[in-house]
């Protein structure tokens, strides 16, 4: 058995799914050699306190359980520690239980944010001076907008406790978190990009040691805004990988918002691919990346919205959904959810084929 997601593995989920009538046949998508749920499950928001483990944990296992979700995306800042803590207790279970396996389930999280541990015995506050100040793991001129750091010793102490926090032997996708958005401003982009150089040399390090099995950029801003100082190049970004893990390199993701009222992904002509101008999501489809989407509800915010532009019977927030996975060149729109209620109304979207690209045009534009 293996310690990671494979090929194998997601066709084996997808197929049970269809064939149980779970989910319509196109809801899922072949992605760098896998079979991905069109719609993922995000972990972001929540208090600190046990009911929201509770609720999360098993919004995970409701959502995996459906046959809907075989996409679960974390990070380790997110709740001081405890979203990792409750994605690894809820995977235990599911495995334990054979509800799953872990080749079906795809874990992707995040690391470069300092994150306190909400766990810690001397209180969270005292988390990074403790453990990575007092420790020589990170010097404090080394943390750019006194949350970030990107230096080599502080990511590999973030992989090994992510790892740890996940009970995993393998991470699917790490991303390394809002970088150019942090970065760029403390140090310039020159600098950033032979920051970023080092950190994809060990992020392929990481994978020839089996600790992860891709890596990409999960960001806010960078590949959405007009070109600039703070702007990426995807087809620029990727060159830096493939010079430095050759053309089996891990870099093959990125994670971006995308929504109804942040739509810059598809309309924006800020790349270049091949000396050709054109928007994210189409230098996503050129480039083969995997293109995963955060805040397809804006957190909440879309829904009671006037104007927003309903599908068929769906609901108002099935319906951004459906905006938000149908897009041409998404992978799947990351959906934070614990409410028992709205975790079961955006699973059931599951059971709809996502729109073709005419209905996609007719509806949006």
């Amino acid at each position: 058995m293996s310690d990671y997601t494979t090929k194998e593995g997601t066709f084996r989920f997808a197929e049970e799914s269809v064939r149980l009538k779970k989910t319509n046949p196109n809801h899922f998508r072949n992605v760098q050699g896998l079979k991905l749920s069109s719609l993922g499950m995000g972990t972001y928001l929540g208090t600190l306190d046990k009911q929201t483990d509770l609720d999360v944990e098993n919004a995970i296992k409701e959502s995996i359980r459906s046959g809907a979700v075989n996409v679960v995306d974390t990070a380790i800042n997110y709740r001081f520690q405890k979203a990792e803590r409750c994605v690894g207790r809820a995977l235990e279970d599911l495995f334990e239980n054979e509800i799953a396996t872990r080749e079906q389930i795809f874990i992707s999280t995040k690391n470069g944010y300092l994150a306190p541990d909400a766990d810690y015995e001397r209180g969270a506050g005292k988390y990074i001076a403790d453990k990575l100040i007092a420790t020589g793991i990170v010097r404090p001129d080394e943390i750019v907008d006194s949350s970030h750091c990107m230096t080599l010793p502080f990511l590999k102490h973030e992989l090994k406790q992510s790892l740890a926090n996940l009970k995993l032997e393998t991470i699917d996708l790490l991303y390394l978190h809002n970088s150019a958005e942090a970065q760029i401003p403390a140090v310039g982009k020159k600098m950033y990009l032979e920051n970023l150089r080092d950190v994809f040399e060990f992020y392929e390090g990481a994978r020839k040691d089996g600790k992860i099995r891709f890596y990409g950029l999960a960001t806010w801003d960078c590949f959405r805004i007009k070109k600039g100082e703070g702007h990426l190049n995807l087809e620029e970004t990727l060159a830096l990988a493939e010079d430095v893990g050759g053309t089996d390199h891990g870099f093959r993701f990125i994670q971006f918002p995308f929504n109804l009222a942040m739509p810059e992904a598809l309309v924006l002509r800020n790349q270049t691919v091949g000396g050709k101008e054109c928007a994210l999501l189409e230098g996503c489809i050129e480039l083969e990346m995997g293109a995963f989407t955060s805040v397809p509800l804006m957190q909440g915010q879309l829904i009671p919205r006037p104007g927003i532009p309903k599908v068929g019977t769906l609901t108002t927030s099935q319906s951004i959904l459906q905006f938000a996975r149908s897009a041409p060149g998404i992978t799947a729109p990351l959906v934070g959810q614990k409410d028992r209620d709205h975790v079961r109304e955006n699973l059931d979207i599951a059971k709809t084929a996502p729109l073709s690209l005419e209905e996609f045009e007719r509806c949006f534009n």
